[in-house]
């Protein structure tokens, strides 16, 4: 189930970023980052009374500007406002209602999106409370009032907020056909592959990076299943002003990757791994998505021997270190080499990823592995294994339950996960843990 997003917009300097960071703080949020990944924090992941969902920080808009810098900050709005499900605008009661609010507002309206209208930097309501009324004008709805500063109105904000949240139906929770998202850099070759696998040219190819600007779904048949090819707008890296746009199709990946079940990352062989190859990876990694590493443009790279793919290979799993279970596919879209092996590797995957195991046997496993190697003690405390019982799939999760969890140390759940790999496989996919405290009498 793929989680809503929020788009904060407003002005230049009215306090998005203070919202950001206090609704993604530890008092509100659970925001979780990958170790050995680094990210432009443009996004995060929170949750507001049992409600998740991805809030999306974005530059001030300031609709009539010329100035390159500005016209790019909208630019980026637009997009955040496009993939949003709702909009959170933010507004200055110090500043009063301006021109260029009246400007957002028309701007907001066309998305025909929810809109909840924020009045920011209100330090007493009631000696603030004409100001805020003020903003009725814009005609978007009763403000609300907070202090973004001060961690005021946060609470009442964010209540309105999901109430906007989209419902699951019934058709999407009984749509069981595999949703594969294609993630990568501009001109790595994401298009050509869905055309490849389709036969046709269903997606615009072109050797202008960028060309894809939207996620677009393209629905495939193969050998009687059925798939969902999600073609995602390419990451760029960041290195000039005027490119700082692509810096937000990063959200356009996080709303791609949150409705896929398996996440297939494209890097051009020639070109090799990116930081932005790692970030795209760190987000399917931290969703629990299965994940595929495919190395396209194979063909192009020059002078191969016999050892060429496993030094490449060796080179990959060093970059994608903190997700070991990824797996790796080398081919060329151009030719087609290899490409029909992609949906046999997005059949195991799939099958790995909602492999359930009888409690039992887990339970023979871990005992087992407790045995070749004794659980870690501290201070004369040694840890206990008591029970493993598997709670969910997609990723599989496992509560394990055990005598103290501050001896459950990371390396030692590394052990025991390596163990349940080696027994079950579940390749291509994230395993968690989940840490139980029972005292011995309870056991």
């Amino acid at each position: 189930m793929s989680k809503p997003i929020v788009a904060i917009v407003g002005r230049p300097n009215v306090g998005k970023s203070t919202l950001f960071n206090a609704v993604s703080g530890t008092n509100l949020s659970i925001v979780q980052d990958t170790p050995g990944v680094t990210r432009d924090r443009i996004y995060a992941d929170c949750e507001w009374q049992n409600r998740h969902f991805t809030l999306v920080d974005t530059g001030g808009i300031e609709p009539a500007s010329s100035d390159v810098i500005l016209r790019q900050m909208r630019e980026q709005a637009e997009i955040a406002v496009e993939t949003a499900n709702v909009i959170i605008f933010m507004t200055d009661v110090r500043e009063g209602l301006v021109d260029a609010d009246n400007e957002v507002a028309n701007m907001l309206r066309k998305s025909r999106k929810p809109i909840v209208l924020c009045v920011n930097k209100v330090d007493s309501f009631k000696k603030q409370e004409n100001d805020v009324y003020e903003f009725y004008n814009l005609g978007l709805g009763d403000p609300v009032p907070v202090s973004a500063q001060g961690r005021q109105g946060i609470g009442d904000l964010l209540d309105i907020v999901a109430e906007h949240f989209p419902v699951n139906t019934a058709e999407e929770e009984e749509d069981d056909r595999t949703k594969v998202a294609i993630v990568g850099k501009p001109n790595v070759g994401k298009s050509s592959i869905v055309n490849r696998l389709l036969g046709e040219n269903r997606v615009i190819v072109s050797d202008v990076a960028g060309t894809t600007r939207d996620a677009v779904d393209t629905e495939v048949k193969h050998n009687g299943e059925e798939y969902v090819f999600i073609d995602t707008a390419g990451l760029r890296r960041k290195s000039k002003i005027k490119e700082e746009i692509e810096r937000y199709s990063i959200i356009r990946t996080v709303a791609a990757v949150e409705r896929a079940n398996i996440v297939v990352i494209v890097i051009d062989a020639v070109e090799g791994v990116s930081e932005q190859d790692t970030k795209i990876a760190g987000i399917a990694h931290e969703r629990g998505k299965g994940a595929i590493i495919v190395v396209n443009k194979w063909d192009a790279v020059p002078e191969k021997t016999d050892k060429s793919m496993n030094e490449y290979l060796e080179k990959l799993k060093e970059k994608f270190a903190f997700m070991p279970y990824a797996q790796y596919l080398f081919i060329s879209a151009l030719t087609g080499q290899r490409l029909q092996k992609l949906y046999d590797e997005i059949d195991r995957v799939r099958q790995n990823q909602t492999l359930r195991v009888q409690t039992g046997i887990i339970n023979e496993i871990m005992a087992e592995a407790c045995a070749m190697k004794q659980p870690p003690s501290d201070k004369g405390k040694r840890l206990k294994l008591y029970y493993i019982t598997q709670v969910s799939v997609e990723p599989p999760t496992f509560v394990i339950f055990v005598n103290d969890r501050e001896l459950f140390h990371f390396s030692y759940q590394r052990y025991i996960e390596n163990r349940l790999r080696d027994a079950f496989g579940f390749f291509g996919t994230p395993v968690r843990f989940i840490i139980r405290e029972r005292k011995d009498k309870d056991a």
